[in-house]
């Protein structure tokens, strides 16, 4: 609120110096006086326009802030043109003269203002986007700045030429404001509310203005213009209507870009593109034309041979960001594809993709003969008792809750080396990786103690809540003497058989599942895969019940 009243203050204060300044270019005669007063009140405008615009962007955050910022850059570059122009008037007592490097001062400060525009304050992009436009935006500055040296400096430097000179300079820049009012005239047609009163207030701002500078650059080639005429007067009124417009959006928020408006990224960037190629063509018709003099000629093909050198490194730069960005893409999606969504665990993809090299290496284990309590796989399946029980009662919300604290407990119940998965469902998979199966039912132990011994606190209210879980699991390889004969796949419908068994003997327990010390013999079962595996059963109890085998 502090800020709009300064604004309407700033306003007043504007009202007052374009009153002053009327009355003096309408009242005092050519001379000294009125030069002082149509300067004096000339720059003090300015100056308002550009405090109009910075306490906005105190005000603002994010790509709105950026917004208002540029706009007052580029007032800051016109107030430096206007001093400039001051001292010669009002100091040196001389006309400036036609062709003065303070110029691009005034050509150059509707960059920022244009760059500002095209930001899109109204919306609010991704963060990725906002990188990759501003590479964008750098290279249309570069291209417009080439532009400016090789049609206008190309005549005040290399070859002076005070006619040719005036001319491209005068199109550049009513170029420049045609460019500015017809991107206001486009946002103005896709915002809504504010926003859209906003760019109408802007767009009626530039025309204005841009109407004003048209009439005084036409004076000045008639030699009709002097400081304090009455073309000061509609000229420094545009400056007090951009304070209007400062205050019209004053407070203003960007809202966030949706799916269908992302093209204008995609747009931004052709934009781009088009002007990196159009750089050859300004080059080559440096080189062709024949009424373009020599040193022009020359003086264009370098300043765009320099450009297209500074634009490829920006490309490239570009390109590598693209690229990173693909690869941190990549990374997530191959995370997401890898992850359950619900419990943040492995998934069965993970699985798939990771068991071959898990197995090999126990293979390699076996082979080798190297530390014999660290070369054995071991399958884990765990099911949670009566889980239905828990979504007839409390709803799925609360049976998800459930669930991704088991798969919390069950983290902490296992080593870095292991890895859990969310087999499905209510099920879950542990790959103890490194171990031993002789010690085996000590992670089984530990498992049913991290689900029963503590209960679940459940539903708005907190309600405690006793969960159990039933396991099964089996070792690989199943046969010690002979590692290949019963894969992986196989193993695990023997850890399931188990985890059955540990169901019909009354839940909250482990089945450990081992080859039969019998006489049926490892090569006989491993030809034989028509025959079921003789199998021992090893139980381990539960917290709250006792099982013998």
């Amino acid at each position: 609120m502090q800020g709009r009243n300064h604004l309407k203050l700033l306003l007043w204060v504007t009202v007052l110096f374009i009153a002053l300044l009327t009355a003096g270019c309408l009242l005092l005669p050519r001379g000294m006086t009125v030069a002082v007063v149509s300067d004096t009140f000339g720059t003090l405008l300015i100056v308002c326009a550009m405090l109009a615009f910075t306490w906005n962007a105190q005000a603002a955050k994010g790509r709105v802030r950026w917004f208002w910022m540029l706009q007052a850059a580029g007032w800051a570059l016109w107030l430096a043109d206007q001093i400039v122009w001051d001292v010669w008037d009002l100091v040196i007592r001389r006309r400036l003269p036609d062709m003065y490097p303070a110029d691009a001062l005034l050509f150059l400060a509707g960059a920022p203002m244009l760059g500002g525009l095209l930001l899109r304050p109204h919306r609010q992009p991704s963060s990725a986007s906002v990188r990759f436009g501003l590479l964008d935006f750098l290279l249309l500055v570069l291209w417009w700045l080439d532009l400016y040296v090789s049609l206008v400096v190309c005549w005040q430097y290399p070859y002076p030429n005070v006619a040719n000179y005036s001319r491209n300079f005068d199109l550049l820049s009513e170029a420049g404001s045609a460019v500015m009012i017809a991107v206001l005239l486009l946002f103005w047609r896709e915002s809504q509310g504010a926003w859209k009163r906003f760019y109408a207030f802007f767009c009626g701002a530039a025309i204005f203005n841009a109407l004003a500078f048209f009439l005084i650059n036409r004076a000045l080639g008639q030699g009709l213009y002097y400081t304090g005429s009455w073309y000061d007067i509609p000229y420094c009124a545009s400056f007090a209507v951009y304070a209007i417009v400062a205050l019209a959006g004053h407070g203003l928020t960007a809202t966030p870009e949706t799916a269908g408006e992302e093209s204008y990224g995609a747009w931004m960037a052709d934009l781009a593109m088009m002007a990196v190629l159009s750089l050859p063509i300004i080059a080559l018709v440096a080189l062709l034309d024949p009424r373009l003099p020599h040193k022009a000629s020359n003086f264009r093909v370098l300043v765009t041979l320099a450009t297209i050198f500074v634009m490829a490194f920006l490309i490239f730069i570009q390109h590598r960001r693209l690229n990173r960005e693909l690869s941190r893409t990549n990374v997530v999606l191959q995370e997401a594809s890898l992850t359950d969504p619900l419990t943040g665990l492995r998934n069965r993809r993970y699985f798939s993709a990771t068991i071959d090299a898990d197995v090999s290496q126990a293979l390699r284990s076996h082979a080798d003969s190297h530390d014999p309590h660290t070369r054995d796989l071991v399958f884990y399946l765990i099911d949670a008792d009566n889980f239905k029980e828990v979504n007839d009662r409390y709803g799925h919300d609360v049976g998800d809750a459930v669930l991704v604290e088991m798969a919390r407990r069950l983290s902490s119940s296992i080593r870095h080396s292991d890895v859990l998965v969310r087999w499905g469902g209510e099920e879950f998979l542990i790959v103890s990786r490194y171990t031993d199966r002789a010690e085996a039912e000590l992670l089984a132990q530990r498992v049913l103690s991290s689900i029963a011994d503590t209960p679940f606190r459940v539903g708005p209210s907190g309600e405690n809540m006793r969960r159990t879980c039933s396991v099964g699991w089996a070792a690989f390889p199943w046969f010690l003497d002979d590692p290949r004969s019963v894969s992986y796949e196989e193993v695990l419908t023997i850890a399931d058989r188990g985890l059955n068994r540990a169901k019909q003997a009354g839940r909250n327990c482990a089945f450990g599942m081992s080859p039969a010390t019998g006489d049926c013999s490892a090569t006989m079962v491993a030809r034989s895969h028509a025959a079921p595996l003789a199998i021992d059963a090893l139980a381990v109890a539960g917290p709250h019940s006792t099982i013998q085998s």
